[in-house]
């Protein structure tokens, strides 16, 4: 009350007058359209008021340099129709305008408010539609990055959505053809105008097609590596990470390459996540979707951006590009230790958020790492014969390159041997791909089974109280668990995973619960980790 008198004493004086009518006649239009954060699309409203003024032709509400240079590319587009802008001022607002807009992709809307108030388009019509698309110089409506998304958005809206035609496809996942969601699949600007003034029908797009998965070499090009075998077999089991450390040509990379090939394919709302990803990245070319599990190996030169994500117009990095699938790093040491390090965070949540004084854009990056090193910078480590003669410090300077909370993340680490001439002349072992993905298939299902009803999907994501009522091991194996951990020093973390890896290896023997051997079996690929 004591506020209220003060502010009635203060402004008193103030005087609260009709608004003045503007001078002329002025129009403003609305066409909706959507601003991506990560992978959330958020509702954004162009305004165009077409007034008494000078010509001149605005853009505002924080746009970047591409929303600023839609202007050209509008005049020109409109100009190629044989369309002149009207010979007034010409203000475009982007609503709500303290969100950041980046993107070609609001060409299209920019385009449809302002012809919407020069009357050639109906305004109520595109009230029922959210607008994207990058416009040519000549009028083509061409691909911009997120229509995926915005078809999504549109559909939770309850409108339809206009996009390129070469989009069409990756829209009509989200429509389900001509009985969902409208979709307006515009080629050019002059098409899409007589489709809504119903001189021409656009035909809906259909969805793209799903693509076969791409399988990578088969296990049984592998030969003489039956350790590092078995460790990738329970690594694709319970999308667990692993590192391989052995020297140079031992087939780490090889082996590697081989886990696409006997993880178990998308299920359909895992497929649509990956894909939501790519659309965001403009990666996802001509709505085609695969329910293969991502692939990702980037050079070791990479940079924190490039694996995490960012830059200077926010896109997602390798880590989030290899969501739900696997990220693979070669020649770990090589990479920039800060890189590395910025992985840390991403391996423990499952998503990652790039930070930005004007904006948090946060990306899934559920990854299962699969890590290769040297042991030393020769990487002849252990072979008198080649190694060299600073050894063993050469292989301590090496390997301190790698964190040890990076390490500590890691559930399974196997000393890759290298491979001797006679064990390339037997015969291929008897268990191919085809067989490994048998066996990892039944073991999936056992865990969605268990996990049935939790957002969790795999062993890996144990934690807490399913944990506990999962993965606890018989009395003989948590002896065996405890006097481990005690002589090998296992932080929290380390305890963890091994409960979590035995839970797996469990699994693929068919056991309901975690006995000896499978503990001795998780402990067995656990190595302490160094100190930071």
């Amino acid at each position: 009350h004591e506020f209220l008198a003060f502010a009635s004493s203060r402004f008193k004086r103030i005087v609260i007058r009709d608004t003045l009518p503007i001078q002329g006649d002025f129009v403003v239009a609305l066409v909706s359209t959507v601003a991506y954060l990560g992978l959330e699309a958020r509702s954004v409203e162009v305004q165009c008021q077409v007034a008494p003024g000078l010509p001149a032709f605005a853009v505002v509400g924080l746009p970047d340099k591409a929303v600023g240079e839609s202007r050209q590319r509008v005049s020109a587009a409109l100009t190629a129709m044989g369309l002149a802008l009207p010979p007034k001022r010409i203000t475009v607002n982007l609503s709500p305008a303290d969100l950041p807009k980046e993107g070609s992709h609001y060409d299209l809307p920019i385009a449809l408010a302002l012809l919407s108030a020069m009357g050639i388009v109906d305004t109520e019509q595109m009230a029922d539609f959210v607008a994207v698309g990058e416009l040519a110089l000549d009028g083509r409506v061409i691909p911009s990055p997120g229509v995926l998304l915005a078809a999504l958005h549109a559909s939770e809206s309850e409108k339809g959505l206009i996009c390129p035609a070469a989009q069409g496809s990756e829209a009509g996942w989200v429509s389900g053809g001509a009985n969902g969601m409208p979709v307006v699949a515009a080629p050019d600007l002059i098409s899409l105008l007589n489709h809504l003034k119903g001189n021409q029908v656009l035909p809906p797009p259909a969805p793209g097609q799903v693509d076969p998965p791409k399988r990578g070499p088969d296990l049984k090009q592998v030969k003489g590596q039956e350790t590092a075998r078995r460790a990738l077999e329970i690594a694709a089991a319970g999308a667990h990470n692993l590192l391989m450390v052995g020297p140079p040509g031992a087939g780490k990379s090889l082996l590697a390459s081989c886990l696409p090939g006997i993880l178990p394919e998308l299920t359909p709302a895992e497929a649509l996540e990956v894909s939501m990803v790519s659309s965001v990245a403009g990666m996802l070319e001509n709505g085609r979707i695969s329910r293969a599990r991502p692939y990702r190996a980037p050079h070791h030169s990479a940079s924190i951006a490039a694996l995490t994500g960012g830059g200077l117009r926010v896109r997602p990095g390798e880590v989030s590009m290899a969501h739900l699938g696997v990220l693979f790093l070669d020649e770990l040491p090589e990479f920039q230790r800060q890189a590395l390090d910025s992985l840390r965070q991403p391996l423990e949540t499952g998503e990652v958020t790039v930070a930005r004084a004007n904006a948090h854009v946060t990306y899934p990056a559920r990854v299962q790492l699969i890590a290769a090193m040297n042991p030393c910078r020769c990487g002849h480590l252990g072979d008198p014969a080649l190694a060299c003669s600073r050894a063993p410090k050469c292989a301590a300077d090496y390997q301190s390159k790698v964190s040890g909370p990076l390490l500590d993340r890691i559930d399974l680490h196997v000393e890759v041997d290298p491979v001797r001439a006679a064990d390339l002349a037997l015969p291929p072992p008897a268990d191919g791909s085809k067989e490994v993905a048998a066996r990892v298939a039944r073991a999936r299902q056992i865990q969605t089974a268990r996990l049935d009803g939790t957002p969790l999907r795999t062993n890996a994501d144990l934690d807490g109280d399913l944990l506990e009522q999962h993965a606890t091991p018989d009395e003989a194996g948590r002896t065996l668990l405890l006097q481990a951990a005690e002589a090998m020093r296992l932080s929290a973390r380390g305890y963890t995973r091994i409960l979590r890896v035995a839970r797996t290896i469990a699994d693929l023997a068919g056991a309901r619960n975690i006995g000896r051997i499978h503990v001795a079996e998780a402990l067995s690929y656990r190595r302490q980790a160094p100190r930071a």
